[in-house]
Formats: structure tokens, C-alpha cells, sequence
């Protein structure tokens, strides 16, 4: 677990619902989906995590984010269902923007953001893990998306985001044919990087996003959009805009202290923002 003080995180600029509770380890938030029993998504709190992932980004303090779900079974389930009941077509392409913007604001948090998969992430619910940058796993947890299964498809970059993942074949074979994986097939895919013990997810999360407080979070902000352009523009149109991206970082004060500190074997002391 975090040895960090862990604290309340009022964001202060808006009515944060309670389906989503804030907390602030260090320089880590860590966000629980709280909508028991299954950690459902709906208007409400895909409004409020796009919301609050849009502060995040401007708090200077903050330089990593966790998502987990509130007990032992269910990361998340995806959207709520009842939704969609009455074939309503305005509320359903209103969901299918919300869950878009909600999971593409997680996606381009400007800090390292973890999944912390600590049961069931199931259809909106792995969209979202599939959303950030790290996935953990606990040894029980079971992820798929089954809209297919009731006449609907994954709306919020789930075909795109795993098929980038694990491939195409594996891909087709969750999202065509159903298929449910273990933990230990996800990891096997790569569709999650770790597994732990049931429990040890959060915990195992917050002790990798502390490790990011190490990191100069101007050369994160600058090292995760090339990586993350990888998906759209492939490595050879990437050469140039790298080498450029190295030269800009000596603007920033955080080059000099990092290369400073490790020449002085001292921790650095991060300044830029």
C-alpha cells in the first residue's frame, strides 16, 4: 500500500457527484467509481469524471491518477442498461458522447493514469481501463465487452483502443464472439501490463503512480503524446518531432535540476509545471 498521507480532494470548481469519490495520495488522485452494486456508468458521473479529469490537468500538484471501483467484485459493469430500455435514439447518442468525452478527457490526462482492475470490467467499464495508460489486474477479475450480446456495440473507443492493444484477432474474438478473459489471459495478450492478488490492486497502483513523483512532469507531458501518436502516425513520421520535443525541454528548469541532481546524487527537486 501508499505510505503517503492521504487527504480529501476537493476539486472546488464544481459539484463533483457522488458516484465518484476523490482522495489525494502525495501527488497522486485516486478516483473510485462508487455507483454500487455493479460501479455502472450514466449521465451523471461520466459528466462529473470528465469534469474532474479536466482539473486535475490544471492542478500543478498533481502528477498521476488511479481508477478503481468501490468493493471487491466490480471495477466497473459499463453504462446502465435501464438507459437504453425504451430504444430512445436521443439518449442513446447523447450516452454514446458522454461516455466518448468522459473516457477520451481520462485518455488525455496530461499525467501517467492507471487502472487499478479490482474485479469485473465489463463494456464501458473496460473502455475505461482501456483509457489509461497502465492497467493492474487482480488474480479474480474478468474483463470483456459483451454489447454485442444485447444488440449494441462499444461506443467509446473500445474496437479501436483494443484491438490497438492485443490485435485484431483477440479483438474479434471479445468483441465478435463475446469472449470473457481471465486476468492471466489478459496479461498474456498485453491487454493488462500486471496481476496481483485479489485486494492488492489500488495498492499496487498507488505505490507505481508514487513512483511517477520522481519523474519531471514536464518530460512526462512531453514523452506521453509521442508515444500516444504512435496509434495515428507510426515511428518514421515520428523522428523528427522527438528529436524536437528533447531540444524543448532545455526551456524548462526541471532539465537542469534532473541532470544536476543525478551528476550530485541527490533527489531532484521538480520546479516546472
Amino acid at each position: 500500500m501508499s505510505n503517503t498521507a492521504v487527504e480529501p480532494y476537493k476539486p472546488g470548481v464544481f459539484d463533483l457527484t457522488h458516484k465518484l469519490t476523490v482522495e489525494k495520495h502525495g501527488h497522486t488522485a485516486l478516483i473510485t467509481i462508487n455507483h454500487p452494486p455493479a460501479n455502472t456508468w450514466d449521465r451523471e458521473s461520466l459528466i462529473g469524471l470528465k469534469l474532474l479529469v479536466e482539473h486535475l490537468n490544471r492542478d500543478d500538484d498533481v502528477y498521476a491518477l488511479v481508477i478503481c471501483g468501490q468493493g471487491d467484485t466490480f471495477f466497473s459493469a459499463g453504462a446502465d442498461l435501464k438507459l437504453f430500455a425504451d430504444g430512445d435514439r436521443n439518449r442513446a447518442r447523447e450516452m454514446a458522447r458522454r461516455l466518448g468525452e468522459a473516457f477520451e478527457a481520462l485518455r488525455a490526462f496530461r499525467g501517467v493514469s492507471i487502472a487499478a482492475i479490482n474485479g469485473f470490467a465489463l463494456g464501458g467499464g473496460l473502455e475505461c481501463a482501456l483509457a489509461c495508460d497502465i492497467r493492474i489486474a487482480e488474480q479474480h477479475a474478468q474483463l470483456g465487452l459483451p454489447e454485442a450480446s444485447v444488440g449494441l456495440l462499444p461506443c467509446a473507443g473500445g474496437t479501436q483502443a483494443l484491438a490497438w492493444l492485443v490485435g485484431e484477432g483477440w479483438a474479434k474474438r471479445m468483441v465478435l464472439c463475446g469472449e470473457r478473459l481471465t486476468a492471466d489471459t489478459a496479461l498474456r495478450i498485453g491487454l493488462v501490463e500486471q496481476v496481483v492478488e485479489p485486494g492488492e490492486a489500488r495498492g499496487h497502483a498507488l505505490l507505481m503512480a508514487a513512483r511517477v513523483a520522481r519523474q519531471s512532469p514536464v518530460a512526462v507531458r512531453a514523452i506521453k503524446p509521442l508515444i500516444d501518436a504512435m496509434k495515428v502516425r507510426g515511428p518514421a513520421t515520428l523522428a523528427a518531432d522527438e528529436r524536437e520535443a528533447f531540444v524543448d525541454l532545455f526551456e524548462a528548469e526541471d532539465t537542469r535540476e534532473g541532470v544536476n541532481a543525478f551528476l550530485e546524487k541527490r533527489e531532484p527537486r521538480w520546479r516546472s509545471r
